[in-house]
Order: C-alpha cells, then sequence, then structure tokens
C-alpha cells in the first residue's frame, strides 16, 4: 500500500500568537496544557544552560552534532526489531532537535522528551541510573508500573535485546543513539500527552548511560516501528499526527505536536510517503530535483532515487539540524547559488557559503521539488544569519564523507521550522500547502 506525508506551510507564531502578549507566559502555562510550550533556549525553558549565547551560535553548535546523527540514521537497517501536546526546541541534547511536556506514571511525573521521527521506541532515565541526569522517571512512586519479561510480544520487537535461552527474566536490551549507548529494561506504564492517557505503554527504562548524547530526560519515538508511538496508540490516533516546530529564535512562541486526525489540516497536496523496508523506520519521500531561483540545479537524478534493496533516498527528519544532501548533488546546488548571489563567499562553522548581509536580496530562493508537490523554501529556512548581522549563509551541507550513508538525504529540522508537517500512514494523506 502506498503510503503518503503531508505539510502544511502555516505559520507557528500565528498560531501561539497570544503567548506574546501573556504577562508572564511561565505562570500561564499548566502541566496538561495542549497549546503552550517552552522552547528549549526561551523563557520558561528548565535546559537553558545558556541564557546570553546567540541563537545562530547555538544551530553552529546543533549543526556540528549532525555527523552523529546522521550516522545514527546510517545505522538503522532491519533487523529484529486531537489531541495535541507542546513542543518546543530541544538543543541542549547534543542533537539539534524539539521536546514535548509529557506525564509518566500515576500520578503522572513531568519529563521533557525528545521528539524524533527517526526513532521507534521510547527510552526514560530512571531513578538509580548511571551516567543519566539528575531529573528521572521514579518506578516506585507509580501505581502503574510493570516491568515486562523476555516472553512477552513487546521484547521480541526490541532491537539489541538479551534474554536468557530458556526459562524467563527481564526483557533487557542494549542499544546506541547517536554515538552514545545506554542499557534498559524494557516496561510498561501510563503516558500522559496533553489531555490523552495512554495505559500500558512500552518504554524503555533505562539503567545506565555512556556517552553524553542520550536525551537528558528521554526520547519520544514517532517512528514506523512496532513500538513506536504511533503503532501503540493505532485505535487512538489513527496512524496520524503533525507537528509545527518553532524558530530557533523563538524566545516565546512554540510550536505544537497535534496526535490524530481531529483538527488536522484539510486542505492538501500530496506527495508520497514511501516505506523502505531496508530501512523500516524512517519517513522516506521523493525527492525529483532542486531548483535554485529559476534554474533547475542538474546533477545525476539517480543520487536522488529511492532504493528499497540499499536504504536510499530521502527521508524526512525531526533531528537533523541542517538538510543535507550527498556530496555532488549539494555541490551543484551550492554553485548554482553562488553564481546568483554577489561573493565573495566565506565558511562559518557547517556552512561553507556565507556572504555579506547586503546582498540578501540576490539570494534566490531554493525549491525542492517532490512527486507532485513542489515545495518553496522561506528564505528564513533556506539562509541563516550571523548574531551581529553582517553574513548570511545558505543553511544546508553535503553529508559528510567519513560515513557510509547509502546515498541518504536529509531534509532537516531547519527547513522544516515554521511549516506544519503531518504524517499520515494510513489513509494516503500528503505533504499539504495552503
Amino acid at each position: 500500500m502506498k503510503i503518503k506525508l503531508a505539510t502544511a506551510l502555516i505559520l507557528c507564531s500565528a498560531i501561539f500568537m497570544s503567548m506574546s502578549n501573556a504577562t508572564d507566559p511561565c505562570a500561564s502555562q499548566p502541566d496538561d496544557s495542549d497549546l503552550n510550550v517552552i522552547p528549549m533556549y526561551g523563557k520558561c525553558s528548565p535546559f537553558n544552560p545558556q541564557k546570553t549565547d546567540s541563537w545562530d551560535n547555538r544551530v553552529l553548535n546543533m549543526a556540528s552534532k549532525d555527523p552523529a546523527r546522521m550516522s545514527y540514521l546510517s545505522s538503522l537497517v532491519a533487523q529484529k526489531t486531537v489531541s495535541s501536546a507542546p513542543i518546543a526546541s530541544g538543543q541542549a541534547f547534543n542533537i539539534g532537535n524539539y521536546i514535548v511536556r509529557v506525564k509518566i506514571g500515576t500520578p503522572g511525573q513531568l519529563l521533557f522528551m525528545v521528539l524524533d521521527t527517526s526513532t521507534d521506541e521510547a527510552f526514560i532515565p530512571s531513578s538509580g541510573c548511571i551516567g543519566c541526569s539528575a531529573t528521572t522517571f521514579s518506578p516506585n512512586a507509580s501505581t502503574s508500573y510493570v516491568p515486562l519479561e523476555c516472553s512477552v510480544p513487546q521484547c521480541s520487537q526490541v532491537r539489541g535485546l538479551s534474554c536468557p535461552a530458556t526459562g524467563s527474566g527481564a526483557c533487557s536490551f542494549n542499544k546506541s543513539y547517536a554515538g552514545s549507548t545506554y542499557s534498559a529494561t524494557l516496561v510498561q506504564d501510563s503516558l500522559r500527552l496533553a489531555t490523552d492517557v495512554i495505559p500500558s505503554y512500552s518504554f524503555g527504562s533505562i539503567n545506565a548511560i555512556s556517552g553524553s548524547s542520550i536525551p537528558a530526560q528521554g526520547l519520544l519515538g514517532l517512528g514506523r516501528g512496532p513500538l513506536s508511538l504511533l503503532s501503540q496508540t493505532g485505535s487512538l490516533y489513527s496512524g496520524v499526527f503533525s507537528y509545527c516546530l518553532p524558530s530557533f529564535k523563538s524566545y516565546y512562541f512554540s510550536g505544537s505536536l497535534k496526535l490524530g486526525p481531529v483538527g488536522q489540516p484539510k486542505s492538501i497536496r500530496t506527495t508520497p510517503l514511501l516505506r523502505n523496508p531496508r530501512r523500516p523506520s524512517l519517513y522516506f519521500v521523493n525527492l525529483t530535483g532542486i531548483t535554485v531561483g529559476k534554474v533547475n540545479v542538474p546533477f545525476p537524478k539517480e543520487l536522488l532515487a529511492f532504493d528499497v534493496n540499499t536504504g536510499s533516498g530521502t527521508i524526512i527528519d525531526s533531528g537533523t539540524v541542517i538538510t543535507r544532501f550527498v556530496e555532488p548533488v549539494y555541490n551543484a546546488v551550492r554553485d548554482e547559488f553562488r553564481k546568483q548571489v554577489t561573493g565573495p563567499f566565506s565558511s562559518l562553522g557547517a556552512f561553507d557559503t556565507c556572504f555579506v548581509k547586503n546582498y540578501e536580496t540576490l539570494a534566490p530562493a531554493i525549491t525542492l521539488h517532490f512527486t507532485d508537490l513542489d515545495l518553496k523554501l522561506p528564505l528564513e529556512n533556506s539562509l541563516i544569519h550571523s548574531s551581529s548581522g553582517s553574513l548570511a549563509c545558505l543553511a544546508m551541507a553535503s553529508t559528510p564523507k567519513n560515513v557510509n550513508y547509502t546515498v541518504l538525504n536529509v531534509i532537516a529540522n531547519y527547513q522544516q521550522q515554521n511549516l506544519r508537517v503531518l504524517f499520515d500512514t494510513v489513509n494516503n494523506k500528503g505533504w499539504y500547502c495552503p
């Protein structure tokens, strides 16, 4: 069955404009609010260690973590394996993505979990965890907490599990995430998203962490595998969710995660959302070409080709910061962009095409061509400005050379900011534009 993905070009700031008028936006947010959210580096964020750092420096730091993120995406090969929740930029975890505000257990314990469209299982650091942050989930304080044994069907769906050959035992497993590793036990407990309560939700209770990339208060997987949020809530959300990612510049404004078909955009234009059995967790789309200004950039089309045998193609990902194309594709796009903008050009971190901001009016629009859909990126989604305001940079890059990505192109979160992206994995919805 052909599956489709949907995107809506709706400004998140327009949806949540009331926040800018609040006297105290922190005090105005109840824990179970289905509207108000907390940007990671915003006024109300519990993860704001660099309050004086400029937003562009944070983006530069986040983009420097993309190679580890792409290495993780490349590793996701097949093996054993409307309610709304607040969503906010989540830069404090060494991966450039976003967080949702949830409650785990009975009574609910508040946690801020990373939203990840390319990961299936949820995992949460629990009390007693070695190497975890100070804020953890306490199983002993929850009356609905249940550890799972190897004999349950869910255990066989976890990658990296360690179970005895005979008899029973706790469903334990070891996994890697963006360059770090963790050990966990599969458990069940109540998950609250806004006003929805999902009983008996299966997730990994983390016992130990090695490395610095594991999200401090856990991760909520929105991938396509059997233990993802969508798979565990099929009757509730019908395989549908959408998000609007707030800009990294946001201080008061935020985005939203909407779960289920109710309240989603009605008018849509579609492009197929493809399932690749080689990388079954990821959301693939058929990118057919790229236009810079009015020029259709020439490059071998096989570099964009969707291939079920190799796992190659183009994915939509919430955790990569800047859009990455394989090197020949990126170089062709960059070179055409440079032709249409007055130089000279310089580099800044991951960005190799920076120019004097006064020339920004010459910067051409970049249009991504998908099957049945053309997406013209707003300049704020294709350019980044230095904190001094003197430079503007093309906010894209090539895939790193030191990892085999099997021709994996990634449409990243910087290019998705302030757009509503709707995924419908059942009813063949599509990338939607008003």
